[in-house]
């Protein structure tokens, strides 16, 4: 298992386009290492932003506002 992705297998690994990924760099919303002048990105950084983005599902309960 790789432990740090380039640009490319990190769009690739969250099912999006390789710009996208590169605007979360530039916008400092991930975390990143330069390697020389190479980006890689931490496997567990990216899965972290996955993770912070998750919604929970909606319950009847939280629906209707009853407990």
């Amino acid at each position: 298992m790789k432990c740090h992705f380039t640009v490319q297998e990190a769009a690739e690994y969250m099912n999006t386009t390789v710009r996208f990924v590169r605007r979360l760099i530039a916008e400092r919303r991930i975390p990143f290492h330069h390697i020389g002048r190479h980006v890689r990105l931490k496997r567990s950084d990216v899965d972290a932003f996955i993770d912070a983005g998750r919604v929970a599902a909606i319950t009847r309960a939280t629906f209707w506002g009853t407990a």
